[in-house]
């Protein structure tokens, strides 16, 4: 399953990124990396994929 993420840089630092098509699904980490890290956590968790 292919889900579409947006990673933006934050205005304090750091990066945020998120999934539209899964409200609520936000993350951020201070590189690009751990941003993306973290949000493929955060999509697993809420649409069941493990």
């Amino acid at each position: 399953m292919k889900i579409k993420v947006v990673l933006e840089p934050a205005e304090e630092g750091g990066y945020t990124a998120y999934a539209p098509s899964l409200p609520g699904c936000i993350s951020e980490g201070d590189t690009k990396q751990e941003a993306l890290d973290n949000i493929r956590e955060a999509v697993e968790l809420l649409s069941g994929i493990y």
